[in-house]
């Protein structure tokens, strides 16, 4: 059952080229960037690290701002490759020591499918989190979707993460996260 339980002790939240020039174009991207928020505060509250990466931001400019101000700039890494899982977060992630690595993103069928991959084949667990994610169509981002957990992704959805994560009900950290859900 361990590939279907998380804790807070052993997880990164990934949030994958979520920027300005891409965002626009995106379906979904109202309950993406939403539900970025949600992870983001409930990462900070719960005190588990995130990283990011922004694909060639000088083009594509850097990640929407009501995201970027949530995560510690040092933590946001620069990129030309489709994947994410880049040489600097390769390091980042083995610093950090943690081996459950819930994905968020853009677009769900490119750059998230394929650092999904090389997560996985590193011997990463990888918990995708698919209403976090999107593609400009529809079809690509199920495409995307199928193939990750065909990868042995385990395919899930910001609740389900949040509450995996809390545990139990009734502390001050439910009572916060439960505001930002509702």
């Amino acid at each position: 059952m361990d590939k279907y339980t998380l804790n807070r002790e052993d997880t990164v939240l990934f949030g994958i080229d979520i920027q300005e020039r891409l965002v626009p174009v995106m379906k979904y991207k109202d309950q993406v960037i939403n539900n970025n928020k949600i992870l983001l505060n409930a990462a900070k509250e719960m005190s588990f690290p995130v990283i990011a990466t922004e694909q060639y931001p000088r083009g594509l400019g850097r990640t929407v701002s009501e995201l970027l101000d949530l995560i510690v700039e040092e933590n946001v890494y620069a990129k030309n490759s489709f994947t994410a899982y880049t040489n600097e977060v390769k390091e980042t992630l083995k610093l950090l020591g943690k081996k459950k690595i819930l994905v968020t993103g853009m677009e769900t069928h490119v750059c998230v499918f394929q650092t999904v991959r090389d997560l996985i084949n590193d011997g990463y667990q990888v918990f995708l989190v698919k209403d976090g994610v999107a593609s400009r169509t529809k079809a690509n981002y199920l495409n995307g979707l199928d193939l990750m957990k065909s990868l042995g992704a385990t395919i899930t959805n910001t609740e389900t993460v949040v509450f995996d994560l809390l545990k139990v009900s009734g502390t001050p950290e439910f009572k916060t996260i439960l505001k930002l859900i509702k």
